[in-house]
């Protein structure tokens, strides 16, 4: 199938970069290239975009979408590396960041990528097709260690016997595919939650996927990155889909937009420190009842943004 993806409050994110022509602009995320194209049209010929993508079928699309733009270039690498990824292509600053975080629709609908309970699949889960794999962790590591992935980034309350399910069921044989993993959970968890509304390995999975990416510790490095490439008055725009990375972006902006830090009992400030930043929406931005009836997997999506002071 080709890269399809659908892109979560759109026009919000394409508007709120508040694009500049001339400009030069980043799409860590490049996926399948619709949030690049509207910045693209945006600039109208003029500026630059670097498009980042791990995903080798990401680049691949993306480079086949937009090969029209002359503006456009697309670089094959994590975002958490995006200064040094940019540093190659002779670019040092940017007037806005875009991080589109999470795994995509085109990764969940292609079964042999291997991230989907939906499907029965080699368990695979990486998003760069390189380096250790869900069915590694799976079968590789320990009870606790399984539990610990599944309870830090699933918030799974039935973690343990998740992972005791996955031990027991490995004795006679490697688990080899998401389809086995998937049935294996539903046994291992309380009738209750099989009741429940959602599907019972949606955590567990989910847990796999950030663990076997290394996703929390890229989208740190890469918000503080995209963050220190801004020029003054430069945005940068996250979109996130579960609370851990919500937090996470919340914290880290909100650590941007604090100055001093002087004890309250000071009579003046001897820190010296200013804000570095100003949020462009207080709270963040959840898709409208609209785009959640086109699009029922937005519905824990958040955007949030910040311009560099």
């Amino acid at each position: 199938m080709g890269f399809e993806h659908k892109p979560v409050l759109f026009t919000e994110t394409v508007e709120s970069l508040n694009i500049r022509p001339g400009g030069t602009y980043i799409d860590g995320t490049l996926g399948g290239g619709g949030h690049s194209e509207a910045i693209l049209r945006a600039l109208g010929g003029s500026g630059r975009l670097i498009g980042i993508d791990q995903d080798p079928d990401a680049i691949k699309a993306a480079g086949e979408r937009l090969g029209g733009f002359e503006n456009f270039t697309a670089v094959r690498g994590n975002f958490s590396r995006m200064g040094e990824l940019i540093a190659g292509l002779g670019v040092d600053e940017a007037d806005g960041v875009l991080l589109d975080v999470g795994v995509s629709s085109y990764q969940l609908d292609t079964p042999e990528r291997g991230f989907s309970y939906h499907h029965d699949a080699p368990l695979d889960m990486r998003m760069s097709r390189e380096g250790v794999s869900a069915y590694d962790l799976v079968n590789g590591l320990s009870g606790p260690e399984l539990a610990d992935i599944i309870f830090k980034f699933g918030e799974d309350r039935s973690a343990r016997r998740i992972a005791q399910g996955i031990v027991r069921a490995r004795e006679a044989g490697p688990i080899r595919t998401t389809g086995e993993l998937s049935e294996i959970i539903k046994e291992s968890v309380p009738a209750a939650v099989r009741r429940a509304e959602g599907h019972p390995a949606r955590r567990t999975f989910q847990a796999l996927r950030i663990a076997v990416n290394g996703e929390l510790e890229a989208l740190e490095k890469g918000l503080e990155a995209g963050f220190e490439l801004l020029r003054p008055g430069g945005r940068l725009a996250v979109i996130t889909f579960h609370s851990l990375e919500d937090r996470l972006v919340k914290g880290r902006m909100a650590g941007y937009c604090k100055g001093c830090t002087c004890p309250p009992d000071f009579p003046v400030c001897v820190c010296g420190k200013k804000p570095r930043g100003e949020l462009v929406y207080r709270k963040g931005l959840a898709p409208s009842e609209g785009e959640l009836r086109e699009n029922p997997r937005a519905r824990s999506a958040r955007l949030r943004v910040i311009e560099k002071l």
